[in-house]
């Protein structure tokens, strides 16, 4: 049965059709906002899938190349691998609505959510994001929802709900709210340096926003939505948990993960683990979930000593940050590197710059950006766990961790015309106990100073941690939160900014939302911390960008000439400025517009090549003065090479000051000669003199 919905959200129809497509699917929606349009199902398989621990959800967003008049490029012409876009897309959607399914739930389920056209008015993601929950609440997959998501940019101090692509790439703020009926469950957010009570005024508006859409999906769940399935269980039996407390008891736990050494609170694991199969060898069923059941036990452990005994695994306070270090130059011939450490976590981040001709080429639906000129790419190999594993290349996680900090960064970065490079941060990580995210902010900010890089601010970032007990006034935040807090915590709450304000957020729970205290506090926090660690940590190590790129990192000159002119330096077929590199060995970038980029390691050949350029580019006059090489003598005088592709004449009259009868006589072909222009012959040739040249040259 089909039928359509219709909203109005921020000035423009939101249009959603129920049974029109996909009847096959759990649930499925297409979504109309504008005249984007995005096709979202939800998919659940009939039967858990065996020997699962966690819940097998998968989120696609799926940009379509026609869907912006494009073919894709390559040699398939096809839709390849998820752009780094789509996959931020796809972990947005993911985080808020994963903790809204059952935790004991174990069936696959994909959330596929289709580009089918866009509207430069109206963000595809957005559309994208509300499908995705509208059709998983329609389904009859078990999920607590609805939610809803909100987008918001600031232009001039205003705050616009939904904003354009436009206002989106442009504005001071980037900021996404998922948002259930009661609290927020989902924060990211990109900013220009926007003060903590403007970015909590913006959050509360897109929750506003997010309960108008919330009705919507409630009224259309009312009239289309299926029955919820049976599905089978995968909580471990309480009594497992009982006999497990007779054999292990709560105070020999506490003592097994109370320690501030990850490798140690493992190897007590382990131990406890090995005990517990001891004793429970005759039952097959419970050592089968053995594994998780101890998990389940260190979770309820931890959680009791913060929240009841007021203790934290390691012993620190709650806003007390682990021991910080941090230094710069660590590595060699690099362009720029340094190291942060905070506890277990360790982050060396390299810089190289490159000519603006390195930027990333981007090939999306967004029309207005097609290249990025900074990049930050973070690894995360298996030995900065302890583990062994092949590497198989960044997965979504590692993608997810470099946007984050490279949209710390972004906002304090120089303009093209300021500093004319193409920038690229790697952060590698060594070791890796919490929020490595956070620690690659603060060692690519320092990696950026130390490289040269004029930024205008240093950038910091933590995250803060959340324990909740039975009501929402039963909580506690805590600063600087090691693997074992998140793993059995309620929240990832990270915070990058400067000191005058925020510039990235990224906030994750496994609980059904936040109050508003819960969010106001954890900002708060985040602040104080970030303010800590630049003053203690960071700026003793690099208190400002150094005044030049280091040695070994290329040297860019620009300059402006006539775009009229463009065509003389390039020559034809490239032959010019092809010479110019041959001769001086730099690199040359030049723009429509008549910017002229110039890159060595070399400023001698650097400044020769600006002279080359400018050489060609000047308007002949009379009286001007050129060294140039002889490269053919005729019998009535010779040509001279002043710039490359540019020669004049000297006619056998103008070269020496006394009568020759012979060019020979004085010049051979490859001397170095100077000479002054007499302006144009007849023949509307360069024409030059040897004899008048002033005696001072």
């Amino acid at each position: 049965m089909y039928k359509s919905y219709s909203m109005e959200l921020a000035g423009r129809t939101l249009t959603v059709d129920i049974g029109r497509v996909c009847a096959q699917a759990n649930g499925a929606a297409l979504l109309k906002y504008g005249e984007t349009t995005v096709l979202s199902t939800a998919t659940a398989s009939d039967k858990p899938r065996d020997g699962v621990d966690f819940f097998p959800l998968s989120v696609e967003f799926e940009e379509k190349m026609y869907s912006v008049g494009k073919i894709p490029g390559g040699f398939n012409k096809r839709e390849g691998k998820a752009s780094e876009n789509a996959i931020l897309t796809s972990r947005v959607i993911d985080r808020p609505m994963r903790p809204l399914f059952p935790k004991d739930y174990r069936n696959d389920v994909t959330l596929n959510n289709m580009v089918m056209s866009v509207d430069p008015e109206c963000r595809p993601e957005l559309v994208g994001m509300i499908g995705a929950a509208l059709a998983t609440t329609i389904s009859d997959i078990p999920f607590d929802g609805p939610c809803a998501m909100t987008q918001m940019g600031l232009v001039d101090g205003e705050l616009i709900v939904n904003p354009s692509q436009k206002v989106w790439d442009d504005g001071d703020l980037q900021l996404t709210v998922a948002s259930t009926s009661e609290k927020v469950i989902m924060i990211e957010a990109g900013a220009n340096e926007v003060p903590e009570d403007k970015m909590i005024e913006a959050i509360y508006k897109c929750h506003e926003v997010n309960q108008t859409i919330i009705a919507f999906i409630n009224k259309i769940r009312e009239e289309v939505g299926k029955p919820k399935h049976e599905y089978t269980s995968c909580a471990i039996p309480e009594e497992m948990f009982a006999a497990m407390k007779e054999i292990v008891t709560p105070e020999q736990m506490e003592e097994a993960v109370f320690t501030d050494e990850k490798q140690k609170r493992e190897e007590n694991i382990k131990e406890v683990t090995a005990k517990l199969e001891e004793a429970f060898a005759d039952k097959e069923d419970w050592l089968a979930v053995l594994g998780e059941a101890v998990y389940q036990y260190q979770k309820k452990t931890v959680r009791k000593m913060i929240l009841k005994d007021h203790k934290r695994p390691d012993g620190r306070a709650f806003n007390q940050i682990r021991p910080l270090a941090a230094e710069v130059d660590l590595i060699p011939r690099v362009h720029g590197s340094a190291m942060f450490t905070r506890g277990q976590t360790q982050i060396c981040d390299i810089v190289t710059l490159a000519p603006l001709s390195e930027v990333q080429k981007i090939d999306g639906l967004d029309a207005n950006i097609t290249t990025k000129r900074y990049l930050h790419q973070y690894n995360f190999p298996a030995y900065s766990v302890g583990e062994t594993k092949v590497s198989r290349g960044p997965g979504r996680r590692e993608i997810g961790h470099g946007a984050l900090a490279e949209k710390a960064l972004v906002p304090v970065l120089p303009s093209e015309e300021e500093f004319p490079y193409a920038i690229r941060a790697v952060s590698e990580t060594f070791e890796s106990n919490g929020s490595t995210s956070m620690a690659s902010t603060c060692a690519s900010c320092m990696s950026l100073m130390a490289a040269g890089v004029p930024i205008k601010k240093m950038v910091a970032g933590i995250s803060c941690g959340l324990v909740t007990g039975d009501t929402d006034d039963d909580f506690l935040l805590l600063t600087d939160i090691q693997g074992l807090e998140d793993f059995f915590g309620d929240m990832d709450f990270k915070v990058t900014g400067t000191t005058d304000g925020i510039t990235a957020i990224q906030m994750d729970i496994k609980i059904h939302g936040l109050t508003r205290p819960i969010v106001e506090g954890a900002i708060a926090r985040c602040r104080e911390a970030r303010l800590f660690i630049m003053d203690t940590c960071m700026k003793p190590a690099i208190a400002a960008p150094r005044a030049e790129v280091n040695e070994w990192a290329p040297k860019i000159e620009q300059i402006t000439i006539d775009p009229a002119k463009i065509g003389d330096v390039v020559g034809q077929k490239g032959k010019t400025i092809n010479e110019i590199i041959a001769r001086t060995g730099v690199k040359i970038d030049i723009t429509d517009d008549g910017a002229v980029s110039v890159c060595g390691t070399d400023k001698a050949m650097i400044q020769k090549a600006i002279e080359m350029i400018k050489t060609i580019v000047t308007d002949f006059e009379e009286g001007q003065i050129f060294t140039g090489t002889v490269v053919s003598i005729k019998e009535f005088g010779a040509f001279i090479e002043f710039a490359p592709g540019k020669e004049g004449m000297v006619h056998i009259s103008k070269i020496a000051k006394e009568r020759i009868n012979r060019v020979e006589d004085v010049l051979t072909l490859g001397d170095k000669v100077t000479v002054i222009c007499l302006g144009k012959d007849k023949m509307g040739r360069i024409s030059f003199s040897m004899k008048d040249v002033p005696e001072q040259q």
